[in-house]
């Protein structure tokens, strides 16, 4: 069983920055891929970013490219999201995912991730 609780959210202004963690528990942290998604009103969920178990590898959502850096500490079961140059459109619901090795799918895919956190709201004004 995994665990997970995002935090760091808030509220900011466009061109500012966030950082979000996530804080895992399980021992299957370790050796999973985790991603982070989000989701606006209205909207369906999103792929943000994912890192694979060593941290070798990262993939980003294209609307992110550039602004966003995941990144793990296996040691503290950690994972992060740095979002830089935040804009309006970025305003939604953050989750952080685990997609455990047993798990098929692209890395991209919500329904590729077996365990979710709450969710963390970040909000972006104009």
């Amino acid at each position: 069983q995994v665990q997970l609780v995002e935090s760091g959210g808030g509220l900011v202004q466009a061109g500012d920055s966030l950082r979000l963690s996530c804080a895992a528990s399980g021992r299957t942290f370790r050796s999973a891929t985790m991603g982070w998604f989000r989701q606006a009103p209205g909207k369906e969920r999103e792929f943000v970013a994912a890192i694979t178990w060593s941290g070798g590898t990262t993939y980003y959502a294209d609307s992110v490219k550039g602004r966003f850096t995941i990144s793990r500490d296996n040691a503290k079961n950690m994972v992060y999201l740095q979002m830089n140059s935040l804009k309006p459109e970025d305003t939604a619901v953050y989750y952080c995912a685990v997609r455990s090795i047993t798990m098929i799918g692209p890395y991209y895919s919500f329904k590729a991730y077996d365990y979710w956190g709450q969710g963390t709201q970040v909000t972006v004004s104009s």
